[in-house]
């Protein structure tokens, strides 16, 4: 389902993914998106770019905990329920692009995937690391 960013102001135009067309929802459980409206869409106050979407993996979710980021364990106090292998999630671009060079990147839902992403990620990796068709 595309995700449309519009909200009725005067000049707001639609998100695009990387691919070009409107942007996709990645989750709404579990709500993810730097906006938490399940949406990797993106905006100057968003410093992480949280713009790829991806399906988590052990591997990837033991990479982020080794690096600093522990994205599995519960935080309750602010309402994130933990990730598991499976859920997709707004992952920053950075720390995909970072998880790639490591050779433990997660899959990339391209068509949930906001075009900001391609500041950080080729959109050639992200394509051969796509769950969906190109």
């Amino acid at each position: 389902m595309p995700f449309d960013d519009t909200d009725g102001r005067p000049g707001r135009r639609a998100s695009r993914n990387v691919l070009g067309g409107l942007l996709d929802a990645c989750s709404t459980d579990p709500l993810t998106g730097f906006y938490r409206n399940g949406c990797c869409d993106t905006g100057p106050e968003d410093l992480g770019s949280h713009t790829v979407c991806v399906v988590m993996t052990a591997e990837f979710l033991a990479f982020s905990r080794a690096v600093g980021n522990d994205l599995s364990t519960p935080r309750p106090e602010f309402g994130f329920p933990g990730l598991r292998p499976g859920d997709r999630w707004c992952l920053c671009a950075p720390r995909w692009q970072e998880a790639l060079e490591a050779g433990k990147a997660p899959g990339v839902v391209l068509r949930s995937t906001a075009a900001g992403a391609l500041a950080w990620c080729a959109l050639d990796d992200l394509k051969r690391l796509a769950v969906d068709a190109a």
